[in-house]
């Protein structure tokens, strides 16, 4: 039977273009960047071409962006780097109940050292109010933290609102976009962001590279001390190799023409499930705010993991899992209020530039003789 990946949440293939500029630096440039001979010069061009071409991406000047291990790391960097330059100004953090583990944890870590942070709820479809986050900001808040697009069901986030109620207090406003780049337009300015997030193996290029955008004039705490690297933001040898594949998978991004054709087989998968499936299928995530790749939906009175496991072949994720013959919902889609009956039944199909009409058609035939 015919494998098909429809996982492009969780991860990317490396995109021929991002392998072939990756290719040469396998074996040539093999100097470190910050030396200042002539095995170092190819090395740092190279590193410095890939920060322009994820600057350009982002609309932002180079020495804005941070190169990272990933997107986690890139996370930790703006919570705790802020937490730690500010904390003589304020202790408090707003974020919401729908982020990453990569935004929760560090907040919680940092609840042990002294910080306050408040977790805003969001509606039945995982959108955020920004009149919720307005009244969560207190004279003590330092920092503001909501992801442009949940990994889970695909809900975009008011970030150009919330990002224009941070700049009336005067707070700095950071957003996880590692589902967002290469899918809709991260432009800075456009969504008045201070930091943001990329996570490079969700947008084609190598797991194990990522950024963090830093507004110029902001200060943050490395995370990672030592010889003053990245600006003296986050110490040890950058990888050339890595940067040159965030680079070019950026430059990729660039072009979101292919997310519009995305965009039409998801709502032709969705179609064909209503059809077949009638209330039988739900919807998780909001129907139009949403990244154009995400189908988030549940087989009522089904279980996901099972529905799953008897798709052989087929790579998609759930949003529930199975504790001592109990079903638990995920966190994403406890905050959204889901009713268990609906939830447990959760599959999240993500797809990506390479997913093809023929493979849609298959999945939803395999779902109605693995679910009649």
């Amino acid at each position: 039977m015919t494998s098909i990946y429809l996982d492009y949440n969780a991860s990317t293939p490396i995109g021929p273009s991002v392998a072939a500029a990756m290719r040469p630096y396998l074996d040539e440039a093999f100097g470190n960047p910050s030396s200042g001979h002539w095995a170092s010069l190819p090395a740092k061009a190279a590193l410095e071409k890939a920060r322009s071409q994820v600057a350009a991406l982002l609309d932002c000047a180079p020495d804005e962006i941070v190169f990272t291990s990933g997107g986690s790391e890139a996370n930790n960097l703006a919570i705790k780097g802020t937490f730690f330059a500010l904390r003589h100004k304020g202790e408090h953090i707003v974020t919401t109940t729908v982020e990453h583990p990569a935004i929760l944890a560090p907040c919680r870590f940092l609840e042990q050292l002294g910080a306050a942070v408040t977790y805003v709820p969001v509606d039945s479809t995982g959108r955020v109010d920004p009149e919720d986050v307005r009244r969560a900001v207190t004279p003590r808040t330092i920092l503001i933290s909501v992801m442009h697009a949940n990994n889970e069901v695909g809900t975009i986030q008011p970030i150009e609102e919330i990002g224009a109620i941070a700049r009336e207090h005067g707070v700095r406003f950071h957003t996880d976009a590692a589902q967002s780049v290469g899918k809709i337009a991260t432009r800075v300015d456009t969504l008045g962001v201070d930091l943001l997030t990329i996570a490079g193996h969700k947008l084609y290029a190598p797991k194990g590279v990522g950024a963090l955008y830093v507004r110029g004039g902001l200060r943050l705490e490395p995370l990672i001390h030592g010889a003053g690297h990245e600006h003296g933001r986050r110490a040890g040898t950058e990888s050339a190799l890595l940067a040159v594949g965030l680079g070019a998978a950026c430059a990729l991004a660039s072009d979101l023409e292919p997310m519009a054709r995305v965009r039409v087989l998801r709502d032709r998968f969705w179609e064909a499930l209503q059809e077949s499936f009638g209330d039988r299928v739900a919807l998780n995530g909001h129907p139009q705010h949403r990244l154009p790749n995400t189908l988030s939906v549940s087989f009522v009175g089904m279980i996901g993991a099972e529905v799953l496991s008897r798709l052989d072949g087929v790579a998609a994720s759930t949003g529930s899992a199975c504790h001592a013959g109990r079903v638990e919902l995920s966190p994403v889609l406890t905050a959204m209020g889901v009713p268990e009956k609906i939830g447990m039944g959760a599959v999240r199909f993500s797809l990506g530039r390479a997913t093809t009409g023929a493979e849609i058609d298959a999945i939803v035939d395999r779902l109605r003789a693995v679910t009649s």
